[in-house]
């Protein structure tokens, strides 16, 4: 789950089913009473249902919060976070961070580090496109110790500077007034 509306619709299935719950939360729900067999299988199929699956794997369970915590750590959140994301990933989810990326390689193929990278690099984008902040403010924001960092993340994966990027896809677009109008006529 990674959003609001994913653990309100989790939240919906629960009551459907009459189960009760103590928390549903990114990742993780906690229910009050025990179940069977049957209330978990038609729980599972529920979900499935509704685009989700129910993890009972404790590595997968892991994995799952750490990309929660990632997307709503990049994503979803206003509030700059004061220290890198290995203690970050720590404190939030208890759990030794070399521990956590040795299951998070060996499962999804690429360290959290990158992961981290490549969801900031989204995040940029997005922010560049819409014009709210500057370079600096964005590299504040994310995190980063420099514009000059940041700009070097961003090249090394989108091989663009940021300034080439937003270049890029400010001409790519034209306004409705513009559409079947050639760009040489004035």
């Amino acid at each position: 789950m990674v959003s609001n509306r994913c653990k309100m619709a989790v939240k919906e299935v629960l009551a459907k089913l009459g189960l009760h719950f103590i928390v549903v939360d990114l990742g993780e729900i906690d229910i009050m009473e025990e179940i069977s067999g049957e209330q978990l299988e038609n729980f599972r199929i529920a979900l499935s249902d509704g685009g989700f699956e129910l993890m009972d794997n404790t590595r997968s369970i892991l994995i799952e919060r750490i990309i929660n915590v990632v997307i709503q750590m990049v994503h979803n959140t206003d509030e700059m976070i004061k220290m890198n994301f290995s203690d970050y990933l720590t404190e939030k989810l208890n759990h030794d961070y070399n521990y956590m990326s040795k299951i998070f390689s060996e499962v999804k193929g690429i360290t959290i580090q990158q992961f981290i990278i490549i969801h900031k690099i989204e995040r940029i984008k997005e922010l560049l496109l819409y014009h709210e902040l500057n370079l600096t403010e964005i590299s504040y924001k994310l995190n980063y110790c420099s514009v000059s960092h940041l700009s070097n993340h961003f090249r090394k994966v989108t091989g663009l500077s940021p300034s080439e990027f937003k270049h890029i896809k400010y001409n790519s677009r034209r306004s409705i007034e513009d559409i079947g109008i050639s760009k040489n006529k004035s």
